[in-house]
């Protein structure tokens, strides 16, 4: 997951040095669309290897396969959608996120790409679930990392050299997954994945099923494309493109944080999807005490080292020295990253209902987190601290949530003892 949101920290970092923060309002203004397609891909490929896991621990193989057909078959249409939408609809929807006359045409031109490119995404976030499903967690990992570092690579080559601009930033972006793609199907080439395409029947059926064990995921990712929305428009009339250049800097470092989370999340949901096909509750239990604590560890070091090294982290993104920008992002990320603390816990917990075959309040944490109570929260906190109640709003929409979510994990517990 760290390797995926970094495909967005690439062009951002890029982008500021090679386009400048024209090319970061752009990218901001883009992002939630990339946010819901990765979004999708993740709830398909998280939802499907929940199943496909609890079902083959319980020894019913060809039930297992037949989740995967089925994801594929989920994977192909909503691609096939996102092709159309970036046929026909790029300059609607960049529109429509916000972009003005000054950033219209470099909008345009990342999210046409992106979305004409949105098959490797889908498809690289349902294999790289399902082969960490299948006993090859390393494979899934070590794809992920060369395709982060071929698109390092090749954002470099792209905007410098060959001096591609915005068109540049989201080729490399876009031709990363492929590689990983590609990693990944030597093993399926040499016959060692123990999932394959089956006969499946009540395909819609199916499609709900995964849907309701991945929706934590999807929320997650699409909260924040919701949240970057909502807080672009804010912004603009706050601040104006510079306010929103420094959101896009506290927004794509935040992408990376929350994939921290998220990869810890998934690191458990094969274990704890086995674990519930075995019917073992005390190990499932265990496990999400170990994710917790790990993810308690991680806001502890991320917002540490955030807060010293805050100037240097902008330093990176604002190659020109703008003293406004830089004073804002310096701002947000003091503000705005105390909410992984508690943002960190939701996510997981989240993430744990879903493997656990508990989608109800998986669905309830994710929703809330998502857009329910940040979004009041941030036109009523901006309207009276301005831009300090701006990059509040996350970290006291996400406490909200914390409450409710340790109210459904203890509820949930209680069910299962009193089994």
């Amino acid at each position: 997951m760290i390797g995926l949101s970094c495909y967005i920290l690439a062009d951002t970092f890029f982008i500021s040095q090679g386009i400048g923060p024209d090319g970061l309002t752009a990218l901001n203004i883009a992002l939630p669309v990339f946010n819901i397609m990765n979004g999708a891909g993740l709830m398909i490929g998280m939802g499907g290897a929940a199943r496909f896991s609890i079902l083959k621990a319980s020894g019913d193989h060809k039930k297992a396969n037949s989740v995967f057909t089925s994801c594929f078959c989920l994977a192909s249409v909503i691609s096939i959608i996102l092709i159309f939408c970036g046929l026909f609809f790029s300059g609607n929807i960049a529109r429509l996120l916000g972009a003005n006359d000054e950033v219209y045409s470099m909008t345009l031109i990342y999210l046409k790409v992106m979305l004409l490119f949105s098959p490797l995404f889908m498809f690289n976030n349902l294999m790289t679930c399902f082969v960490r499903n299948d006993g090859a967690p390393n494979l899934a990992m070590a794809a992920m990392i060369v395709g982060s570092l071929g698109n390092i690579i090749m954002d470099y080559v792209f905007i410098f050299p060959c001096k591609l601009g915005m068109f540049g930033a989201i080729a490399a972006t876009a031709m990363a997954p492929g590689i990983s793609l590609i990693l990944m199907m030597f093993r399926t080439l040499k016959g060692k994945n123990s999932f394959g395409f089956a006969k499946t029947k009540h395909m819609f059926k199916k499609w709900f099923d995964v849907a309701s064990l991945g929706v934590s995921s999807f929320i997650t990712e699409v909260s924040s494309g919701i949240v970057i929305l909502v807080f672009n428009f804010i912004i603009l009339e706050l601040m104006g493109n510079v306010g929103v250049a420094a959101y896009g800097i506290v927004a794509n470092i935040a992408l990376v944080v929350t994939a921290i989370f998220t990869g810890i999340s998934q690191g458990i949901q094969p274990l704890v999807s086995k674990s519930k096909g075995e019917g073992n509750y005390s190990v499932s239990r265990k496990i999400y005490r170990y994710g917790i604590t790990a993810g308690a560890l991680s806001a502890v070091l991320i917002y540490v080292a955030v807060f010293i090294f805050t100037d240097e982290i902008i330093g990176a993104f604002n190659p020109e020295g703008l003293e406004e920008l830089s004073r804002c992002a310096s701002d947000g990320l003091r503000l705005y990253f105390p909410g992984f603390f508690f943002a960190g816990v939701n996510i997981i917990t989240a993430v744990f209902f879903g493997a656990w075959d508990k989608p109800a309040p998986s669905f309830i944490i994710s929703v809330l987190r998502g857009f329910v109570i940040i979004i009041p929260c941030a036109f009523i906190m901006s309207s009276l601290l301005g831009m300090t109640g701006v990059w509040l709003a996350f970290p006291v929409s996400e406490l909200l949530v914390l409450f409710v979510a340790v109210t459904l994990k203890i509820r949930e517990g209680r069910k299962v003892t009193a089994m």
